[in-house]
């Protein structure tokens, strides 16, 4: 449906026409314009200074009034006087009272009243006319199979896999939901004539993963016009958004910023974002970036470890570990690995014990101590005396995977641009490539003086062997001696 609007023409505007939907729905712009940049008209529409502009000044630069911010109180307020909208909200359940569930169904809902063929479904509000100057983000969800074959080796590939997978389950979840909705069954899901697909939900949803801002005061949301302006993080970000006390949204020009005339200003996205999220979420990668950031690699529990179905059953973390670039250094977060490497004889248990309505459950314990997070599992670790064995086995585990990961990229080589595999696609996939095999050489060398401190303390050399109890004795003997 989506697809077809935008070719035929009727969910599509050009942006030029932006400033006149903003005027006469109460939205102020002072001193900036949307539209594409000179010389970077292949990047989209952003948020260009109409005049020369002066960061001392406190008067914002847009506002835009509290009734179009796309939030889930807003949808909530406006399916009050819909009855089509409250139907659908109030089908979906659970998901539909979440914002996400709210913000997709929303933008769905408005693209099929905006279909010329469509009659007395839905009430037209101002974001209906919205969305029509929305762009269709080239996402990884919207990649060809070719250029999905570049992010082998990357953390990116998992990622998109996953993350279909879970959009297909969200549209199948979607579609049982509203099937019995007498107007969904006729428009949506009708055998010959129905509108929607799955490339719809896949449309919608990176207009919302996108666009959406966590709005201070409102949470995450959605906010026109702002939501057109472009990415950059550090001193490079231009422009803060956020509420005045009317609540509506605001953006404002940093402290000692100024703007030439015809210059881009930019909003961040969020600083701390990796490379791996910034093409997941927003499928574009700043030039100057030089790290990754972030990455997350992850862990199987081995087959043959025997208390392996227990802990896939009570683990409630993400199965793997984050590397994060922090200061010029690479620090590993993670709490699951913490659960695959300690076995039943370091103190690990599991007991399975009937709950009050009869049902059976596995609880999982340390050293007798009920385990009711194994997300916690590491508090009891760092007070038990083989604390630096279990870090060791840890920081092992983990080369492993570097390692492994290491090698697919080495193997796969660099990735070609032939066939039909696009410039943008080839060109994202060959930069975070080497980003993150440049984050991950400098993983393993950090990991390998952990593994040779660890390997150097008393601990692991007497758990090891290497030392025992008459040798320290002997030692503790000639140095009171001395």
């Amino acid at each position: 449906m989506i697809r077809r609007g935008r070719t035929e023409g009727w969910l599509r505007e050009p942006i030029q026409g932006l400033h006149t939907w903003a005027s006469f729905h109460g939205v102020k712009f002072d001193g900036i314009k949307v539209g594409p940049l000179p010389g970077f008209e292949d990047r989209g529409s952003t948020v260009i200074a109409a005049r020369e502009l002066i960061g001392e000044k406190a008067e914002p630069l847009m506002t835009i009034p509290k009734e179009l911010i796309l939030s889930k109180q807003n949808i909530e307020l406006m399916a009050k006087s819909d009855q089509h909208l409250h139907e659908l909200l109030h089908a979906l359940d659970d998901f539909g009272r979440t914002t996400r569930g709210a913000v997709l169904t929303f933008l769905l809902f408005q693209a099929t009243i905006c279909c010329p063929g469509v009659k007395d479904v839905g009430v037209h509000t101002p974001l209906t006319e919205y969305i029509k100057y929305l762009p269709d983000e080239l996402l990884p969800t919207f990649w060809s199979e070719e250029e999905l074959e570049l992010l082998d080796g990357t953390t990116l590939r998992s990622a998109v896999r996953a993350k279909m997978n879970s959009l297909l389950r969200e549209f199948e979840a979607f579609r049982a939901a509203t099937e019995n909705i007498h107007w969904c069954a006729k428009l949506w899901w009708d055998e010959d004539d129905g509108m929607l697909t799955f490339d719809d939900w896949l449309r919608v949803d990176a207009m919302y993963r996108s666009r959406a801002l966590e709005f201070p005061g409102v949470g995450d949301a959605m906010v026109p016009c702002i939501d057109m302006a472009n990415h950059a993080s550090g001193d490079a970000t231009a422009a803060l958004y956020e509420t005045d006390d009317d609540g509506n949204a605001i953006l404002i020009l940093r402290h000692g910023k100024d703007i030439l005339e015809g210059g881009e200003i930019t909003i961040t996205y969020g600083d701390d974002k990796g490379a791996c999220e910034n093409i997941f979420s927003y499928g574009f990668l700043e030039d100057s970036m030089a790290s990754a950031r972030i990455m997350f690699l992850n862990l199987d529990i081995p087959d043959d470890d025997p208390l392996r179905p227990a802990k896939i059953y009570v683990c409630n973390t993400a199965p793997g570990f984050r590397l994060v670039d922090k200061n010029d250094s690479i620090e590993w977060e993670s709490d699951f690995v913490w659960l695959v490497v300690v076995n039943e004889e370091d103190g690990l248990d599991f007991k399975v014990r009937q709950t009050v309505d009869g049902g059976r459950e596995i609880q999982a314990f340390w050293k007798e101590s009920e385990l009711n997070d194994t997300s916690k599992i590491r508090t009891f670790l760092e007070q038990d005396p083989l604390w630096e064995v279990f870090q060791l086995r840890a920081v092992v585990l983990m080369q492993g995977r570097v390692d492994a990961q290491l090698a697919t990229l080495e193997t796969l080589g660099s990735p070609t641009q032939e066939g039909l595999i696009r410039e943008r696609p080839w060109r994202l996939a060959t930069q975070l490539r080497k980003l993150e095999r440049k984050m991950l050489e400098s993983t393993r060398t950090i990991l390998d003086k952990q593994r040779s401190a660890l390997l150097d303390t008393e601990t692991i050399q007497r758990y090891l062997g290497l030392i025992d109890d008459e040798d320290k004795d002997e030692e503790q003997v000639e140095e009171d001696f001395t």
